[in-house]
């Protein structure tokens, strides 16, 4: 397995709207043989990315079409939308189903926080996991971390089965207090487990950086983009074995497999020296800390674009002129001002912004 891995959440898309998005099945099937061509063959995937599209173009472009020995798939049980123990397994069947395929390589339980690790303890998820992973149906099972260090060091504490640890990794987050990249690091460490990196550009706020930014890197490199810095920064800590890259085009793609897999050179001090200056600048700002997961407009019961709207607000942060235009356009298509505030969507969220309060700050700069 080389150090790349494929994150399926973000597949290029024929309609810009997440509440009606239609993944782009040609141009995913070329980037997916580019991939493997290139001699990685790591994919990851889970039950509501892409409005729970997501794992059925896995089954349809790589599981229908590839040895299926000839690359690893990972899961995850959404621990968030379990409802009764019986959900666990009808869930799990339609995975495989979906995915076409009789096992998976690598397994996680979705999105741990502090109230979602009660609830997968109070349904006997890890139970049943370990009953698949003892049948076969999964290889190597772990799961997906968003909450702090203390609440990492009870889970692993409780359950030294699991075998590795995903965790939000960027330079931005790194030393975020919510986030606690840094600190949920060490406590995986500690506990020898392996770890996945995702959200190393952190949702793509580390591939567009303000001009001022992106001169400092120039001056390090000026034919490396942005985006390899913040790859190459979570790569090249120990433990890590995989960096997830949700890829959204093909140029995303080749960029990526550039500078890692064989090619990989590690990150130097004087760089990340840049990358947390840039990180600290970046954190007196004013932006918005999304990732575009998505998973806000899935809880949504308007299904509002909230992801867009942040990213736009972002975008006009850093100086983009074109911004106003586009929110009207969002605000016209979408009405985000009908927002119920309801919270459902903070709830959901895994970066824990307050959404609402967010987007009346959103909505207030444009007005």
């Amino acid at each position: 397995m080389k150090n790349l891995g494929f994150g399926l959440m973000r597949l290029p898309i024929t309609k810009k709207t997440v509440r009606n998005e239609k993944i782009d099945k040609e141009k995913s099937a070329e980037m997916i043989q580019a991939y493997l061509k290139a001699g990685y063959n790591y994919f990851d995937t889970a039950y509501m990315y892409h409005g729970g599209k997501s794992e059925a173009a896995a089954g349809e472009l790589i599981c229908s079409k590839y040895d299926r020995r000839s690359f690893y798939l990972a899961s995850k049980m959404p621990v968030g939308m379990l409802v009764t123990k019986a959900d666990i397994g009808r869930i799990f069947r339609y995975q495989l189903k979906r995915c076409q395929t009789e096992y998976f390589d690598y397994y996680l339980l979705h999105c741990l926080t502090g109230k979602n690790y009660k609830k997968a303890e109070k349904l006997g998820v890890f139970d049943y996991l370990q009953k698949k992973k003892a049948e076969g149906k999964i290889k190597v099972l772990g799961f997906s971390f968003h909450d702090t260090a203390e609440a990492l060091d009870e889970i692993l504490t409780a359950h030294p089965e699991m075998e590795f640890v995903q965790l939000q990794i960027n330079y931005l987050d790194w030393l975020d207090a919510k986030v606690q990249s840094k600190l949920c690091y060490e406590v995986a460490r500690k506990h020898g487990k392996n770890i996945i990196v995702m959200e190393p550009v952190k949702g793509g706020q580390l591939a567009k950086l303000p001009e001022e930014a992106e001169a400092k890197l120039r001056e390090l490199d000026p034919k490396a983009t942005p985006a390899s810095f913040a790859i190459r920064f979570a790569a090249s800590l120990e433990g890590v074995f995989l960096v997830l890259s949700g890829m959204s085009d093909m140029a995303q793609l080749e960029d990526n497999m550039s500078f890692m897999g064989d090619n990989f050179v590690p990150i130097s001090e004087k760089e990340k020296e840049v990358l947390f200056s840039i990180a600290e600048s970046m954190n007196d700002a004013r932006l918005i800390p999304c990732t575009a997961c998505n998973y806000c407009t899935e809880a949504c019961p308007k299904k509002l674009p909230i992801a867009e709207a942040f990213a736009i607000y972002n975008r006009n942060i850093k100086g983009d002129r074109k911004t106003k235009k586009e929110y009207l356009a969002l605000e016209e298509s979408s009405r985000l001002s009908e927002c119920l505030a309801c919270g459902k969507c903070e709830k959901a969220c895994p970066q824990k912004i307050e959404i609402i309060k967010k987007l009346k700050t959103v909505k207030d700069r444009f007005d």
